[in-house]
């Protein structure tokens, strides 16, 4: 039991030393970088790690939040007072300031998503502030579009992706240079798993947003997926809405995250669903990623962290 634990201990300090290494490239080679922060776990992770990263001086960037006011309430109130405890710069832009500027049409239907509208706020808040390189907590087991990206991974000067013209990355080498215009999405724990988050979390004691523990939730039964009830969703009258205790795996916009059904309530209750899981947590529960077989390439293609 002792070997098995060192085992792990020694595991996750190579990727929490690869992680800051990648953040610590990140500010030498860039100019003007920024940290996308959701106050999902991926993000919460990245946090702490740039605290080891730069502490006791300040981030070399910003944290900024594209809200599309899709927002579970929990991941809002998080964000807020880590940024008040940690007094570091946040940067929030807005889906709906975007919408109105731009004329967009929204979706339509029972989860109307600005998903896919978020990538129009993004690419204006790059431009605005002229990143030249955004940091994200996106990680290869997650989904397979996400599998194929570099951990620098370069955007043209219309903030589009090309996963065939990809950088080679051998020895831990990261090439920073972009031409005028472009800038690179930066992943800093492409490496780490589902497991190995939560694993992390727990030897580090991070606290976390509520909705990431089982609790009671008033949810409506969709297609096999439990999806909280908000004013963003619109009931038809059949729909049957029921409180059942539920977690969730990941934290996007209530209009395509949904639950699942749960007991757990401690890191170790969730550490031992996940060993346990055949499924991604994205597979499991982001609708999103469903209307299509390339879904979130499309997206990622068009500009989509």
């Amino acid at each position: 039991m002792i070997e098995n634990k060192v085992r792990e201990l020694d595991y996750l300090d190579q990727l929490e030393s690869e992680s800051i290494h990648i953040m610590r490239e990140v500010a030498g080679q860039f100019e003007r970088p920024a940290l996308l922060f959701s106050g999902g776990k991926d993000s919460i992770v990245l946090v702490h790690l740039a605290l080891k990263a730069f502490r006791p001086g300040k981030f070399p960037f910003p944290l900024v939040h594209i809200d599309t006011g899709h927002n579970f309430q929990e991941a809002l109130d998080y964000r807020d007072n880590l940024v008040a405890q940690i007094d570091e710069k946040l940067v929030v832009r807005k889906v709906e300031d975007t919408i109105k500027a731009k004329n967009l049409t929204e979706p339509k239907g029972k989860f109307a998503s600005r998903n896919a509208l978020q990538t129009y706020t993004l690419l204006d808040t790059i431009e605005e502030f002229k990143f030249d390189a955004c940091i994200g907590g996106a990680r290869r087991d997650e989904e397979k579009a996400r599998a194929k990206e570099r951990i620098f991974s370069v955007r043209d000067e219309f903030g589009q992706w090309n996963p065939k013209l990809q950088r080679p990355e051998l020895w831990n080498i990261y090439n920073g240079r972009i031409d005028k215009g472009e800038n690179v999405r930066v992943f800093p724990i492409s490496n780490w798993t589902e497991l190995d988050i939560w694993n992390y979390i727990k030897r580090e004691n991070i606290a976390l947003p509520a909705i990431y523990f089982a609790h009671d939730r008033e949810v409506l039964a969709h297609e096999g997926q439990l999806v909280a009830t908000s004013a963003f969703i619109q009931l038809d009258s059949n729909d049957v809405v029921a409180v059942k205790k539920v977690r969730y795996r990941t934290v996007g916009d209530m209009t395509c995250t949904a639950a699942v059904e749960s007991n757990a309530s401690t890191i170790d209750d969730i550490i031992n669903e996940i060993i346990a899981t055949k499924t991604s947590e994205r597979g499991e529960t982001r609708i999103d990623d469903k209307v299509s077989e390339a879904a979130m390439e499309d997206r990622k293609k068009n500009g989509y962290f």
